[in-house]
């Protein structure tokens, strides 16, 4: 009895960490402000052929609609209730989109805001995404129902000035919002029972949107009320996976040390090594993950950039890539999906009108693509890109090869690793897969061991292994497992990618 205790504590322990994706996929999807229709579409057609294990997807509690400015993203993050409509659909295409990814072995992880309501300027009427009332000025919600009973008050009258000092950041107002009183089993009752619906619907889990304004004995006592996930996809006793925003960049050097942590950290270093800011040079990752200050591998959610720092959003003064730096980002999103530290995550967006002023981009409030308020479809272009100005990053060639990448090393130690004492770097992964970068401003030529079996390759960055032929680059690997390398400092896309499975 003492042993099954004992390794049922362990499964326990293990089973909070499980992203609980479908085995050999490794890798998650922002879809960003994607309407719930076209989740459910780019499941079937294009994430589970490519081997996405899952989606996160945007805040689908109603929430207020704010016209000043115009329908901006982070509308999304002021709840008025936690009934499933938004502009990204209602209940029905919801449980729709989450039926379909689960059948083709795609999962779905909600951002999950239950620390606030809507700011307490929010005034009051009808002016919400499923037409709710609400009094924000007098703390009335009733379709949750909340009053004024429900709200921290301590937190009303004074905002966080210091956002280093973990008491004053949970005990005082955030933005302006309406902090639920998390203490309160009733609040806390109504949290649970909006993830537990969403959880009895099939979902895999949940981003806990401003983890750090939260004490981790409510957050705690909140997880523990969730259900198991359900049978029909996930094996019995399965538990959600939950991973914590905690923006420890700029001011926000809060960690909460415990359970899975979404890590901006990574990101933000990541892009001063790839900039090559402050003395930084790729030569330096080589003990890159926790020696750098980071959480551990089993507890870190890692991604280069979100919906927030992109924009230069509450990091401001950080190092930040996105699409709009394409080469160097996908640079970036290259390295952490053959670096086997952490959970990764990459990034879909929109385009907007970008305008930075002092390292924050003034047009950070643009929403989706939309004909008034109603977000456009996702469409697809003849050559597999998206049009209706979304971006649509992990359809990229070089990253949604990246993410096969990791699928097949998933599991093989990190071996083999080279650098020239600057920019230029390689490493494998056991006897599956190699990756050489070329960040410095002159050419490289080397011949190096990839730890790979004899024969001709295909370089996934720059073209595709397609019925046996390859439209890019071929690598030939002798008997030795040693490979010559060239990579101009002018190439579009200054990195090379082989893997057994490119092998011709």
């Amino acid at each position: 009895m003492k042993f099954f205790l004992l390794f049922s504590l362990i499964g326990f322990c293990c089973a909070q960490y499980d992203p609980q994706t479908q085995y050999g996929r490794t890798s998650i999807v922002q879809l960003f402000e994607w309407r719930w229709a076209d989740i459910a579409k780019e499941c079937e057609r294009y994430l589970a052929p490519k081997g996405f294990g899952g989606v996160q997807v945007s805040p689908p509690s109603e929430n207020i609609v704010i016209y000043r400015p115009p329908r901006p993203w982070w509308e999304r993050y002021q709840p008025i209730s936690y009934k499933i409509c938004t502009r990204s659909g209602n209940e029905d295409e919801f449980r729709d989109m989450v039926t379909r990814c689960n059948n083709v072995g795609v999962r779905i992880y909600v951002d999950a805001v239950i620390n606030h309501m809507c700011a307490a300027s929010g005034g009051a009427g009808t002016n919400s995404t499923c037409g709710s009332y609400f009094n924000a000025h007098n703390r009335e919600f009733p379709a949750v129902p909340y009053s004024a009973w429900d709200f921290n008050d301590s937190k009303c009258d004074r905002d966080v000035y210091d956002y280093k000092n973990a008491n004053e950041a949970r005990t005082r107002l955030l933005s302006g919002f309406l902090y639920l009183a998390l203490e309160k089993d009733y609040v806390r009752g109504k949290v649970a029972d909006y993830m537990n619906r969403l959880i009895d619907v099939g979902v895999a889990g949940f981003r806990l949107d401003a983890a750090e304004y939260m004490w981790p004995a409510d957050i705690k006592t909140i997880l523990d009320k969730l259900h198991n996930l359900n049978t029909q996809w996930f094996s019995a006793g399965s538990r959600p996976y939950i991973y914590q925003e905690v923006n420890n960049l700029g001011n926000e050097t809060m960690n909460l040390r415990s359970g899975i942590v979404a890590e901006y950290k990574y990101g933000a270093i990541l892009c001063t090594v790839i900039r090559k800011w402050d003395g930084q040079k790729m030569a330096n990752l080589k003990n890159w993950g926790e020696d750098w200050g980071f959480m551990p591998s089993d507890r870190a959610l890692v991604f280069v950039d979100n919906h927030e720092t992109q924009r230069g959003h509450g990091v401001e003064g950080a190092c930040i890539l996105s699409f709009w730096d394409a080469r160097m980002y996908k640079m970036a999103v290259g390295f952490m999906l053959a670096h086997p530290y952490g959970f990764t995550r990459v990034m879909s967006s929109y385009r907007w009108t970008r305008n930075f002023q002092n390292g924050k981009d003034v047009n950070d409030w643009i929403g989706p693509p939309n004909n008034n308020g109603v977000i456009k479809e996702v469409t697809i272009n003849p050559d597999k890109t998206c049009g209706n100005d979304w971006v649509c990053e992990h359809r990229w060639r070089q990253i949604r090869n990246m993410v096969t990448f990791r699928n097949i090393v998933n599991g093989q130690p990190f071996s083999n690793w080279w650098d020239n004492g600057s920019n230029q770097v390689a490493f494998g992964r056991g006897n599956k897969g190699f990756i050489v970068f070329n960040n410095d401003d002159w050419s490289l030529s080397t011949t190096l061991q990839t730890g790979l079996p004899a024969g001709t390759y295909c370089d996934v960055i720059s073209g595709d292994k397609i019925d046996g032929n390859c439209t890019g680059i071929k690598v030939y690997v002798d008997s030795d497992g040693k490979a010559q390398f060239s990579i101009s400092n002018s190439a579009e896309d200054p990195f090379i990618a082989i893997h057994a499975e490119s092998k011709l």
